[in-house]
């Protein structure tokens, strides 16, 4: 879209230069010319009232209500169509190939005056479809037709062709037990929607002159889940990262990693980063200075209140301020990114006895602060944040040593270019966020 479509109906932009500006320059490709031989003779009067005005409300990001498991939905003006791309990671762990993209449904004018969903799911080619408008920011899609996703072979074939095209790979190459059953089950699960899904709309986070790097969707390693995509955001001296899509531990929409800007860790050399209990001693007088700090809170919260109520003054300011260990930061820093000056670029490698499912990850970073990863039984049972490091290693990509699991995960930005999905505003994004976390909640 080289224009938002709201936008220019607020401007009062005629529909002739609506037709001009988004559907003729794209319209004398070879498959608008094949698929629509009488291009030439359709009224752009028709093309604004019947296709781009009804439908302008579903454009933009979404992510689809599909369990625990999310997803990330693009819905673009191309040409004559308007296309729903379902975005997908790349496969595991190859987290800085690009994203991958299919088609879930296209809507065009085959008959003058007319609009026609199809549903593009299976591997039949389009057929009959249908979207309906659930209510504001809330859309579903309904297949007519969901024959057409079957296959000749049954359910086998359809599951090795849905492994192939998800994993990269057959059942026999996976010698892992429990990412068998995970992989089953998540297969199960998504193919009984038959694309009948609903969507809420999502936006990309704005962008502020004090962010630690450019905000944005990253791909990240999950370890037996795969990879999954992230919403990297910042508010204040807080840096977010928020699951799109999910597993049945942590599902889409939960808060994955938080992380406070204003305790940066300084890393030891590169002979004491191999030990993990050398990074266990660091984290973790981090986290009990966190801890301590917020029992401390708590406490003079209480006893202002119990004082206040009595009348009486003070009481409550004579908590002590906890000693940082060392390679950390205290409060005596000032609060935000910048608050500590390491280098640059300083070696950064992984403790020993930490799983990666990439075995290759940048050697250098830039900075490493404290934060916590949310980890949870299946069914998202028992969430509990767990302390651990953020690594940023450049704008592109960051990481995030899970010190209780002893893992890792590499993140990587996505580089498709998703145009008019930012927030309006900081205060609607973070109303998108609250209302993401009540939907797996």
């Amino acid at each position: 879209m080289k224009e938002d479509l709201r936008k220019m109906e607020v401007g009062g932009v005629s529909s002739r230069d609506l037709y001009v500006k988004r559907v003729n320059p794209r319209v004398k490709s070879g498959r608008f010319m094949k698929l629509l031989p009488d291009y030439e003779h359709m009224d752009y009067r028709d093309v604004y009232t019947h296709l781009l005005h009804p439908y302008r409300h579903i454009l933009g990001l979404w992510q689809p209500d599909i369990g625990p498991y999310g997803g990330l939905l693009n819905v673009v003006v191309d040409g004559l169509f308007i296309i729903g791309w379902m975005y997908l990671p790349p496969h595991d762990p190859r987290v800085e190939d690009p994203m991958r993209r299919r088609p879930l449904f296209r809507i065009h004018m085959w008959e003058s005056k007319k609009a026609t969903v199809e549903c593009m799911y299976g591997h039949k080619g389009p057929h009959k479809g249908d979207i309906q408008t659930v209510k504001k920011d809330e859309f579903s899609t309904k297949c007519n037709q969901t024959d057409h996703h079957r296959m000749p072979g049954g359910r086998q074939e359809e599951f090795r062709t849905w492994l192939e095209e998800e994993w990269g790979r057959t059942l026999e190459d996976i010698f892992h037990e429990h990412m068998q059953e995970l992989i089953l089950m998540k297969f199960i699960y998504t193919s009984q929607y038959d694309n009948c899904l609903t969507y809420r709309r999502i936006y990309l986070p704005p962008k502020m002159p004090s962010d630690l790097l450019q905000p944005g969707l990253f791909k990240g390693t999950y370890g037996s889940h795969g990879l999954e995509i992230v919403m990297l955001s910042f508010h204040g001296t807080t840096a977010r990262a928020t699951k799109l899509t999910g597993d049945p531990n942590v599902p889409a929409g939960q808060l994955t990693l938080d992380v406070d800007l204003s305790r940066p860790v300084v890393l030891p050399d590169l002979e004491y980063q191999r030990n993990i209990e050398e990074l266990s001693r660091l984290i973790m007088g981090v986290h009990e200075e966190v801890q301590r700090q917020a029992e401390q809170q708590a406490k003079g919260t209480s006893t202002t209140l119990h004082s206040t109520a009595e009348g009486v003054c003070g009481g409550a300011s004579g908590a002590e301020e906890g000693e940082a260990g060392p390679g950390v930061c205290s409060d005596t820093c000032q609060p935000g990114p910048s608050s500590s000056s390491p280098p640059e670029a300083q070696p950064f490698v992984l403790p020993l006895g930490v799983m990666a499912r990439n075995e290759v990850y940048p050697r250098t970073c830039r900075k490493c602060f404290y934060g916590t990863g949310l980890i949870a039984g299946h069914g998202f049972t028992s969430p509990e944040r767990t302390p651990g490091l953020f690594v940023l290693f450049d704008e592109d990509r960051f990481g995030f040593i899970w010190l209780e699991l002893k893992s890792f995960s590499l993140y990587s930005r996505l580089t498709d270019h998703l145009a008019h999905a930012h927030a309006p505003n900081m205060e609607r994004f973070e109303a998108m966020l609250r209302n993401m976390q009540s939907w797996t909640s």
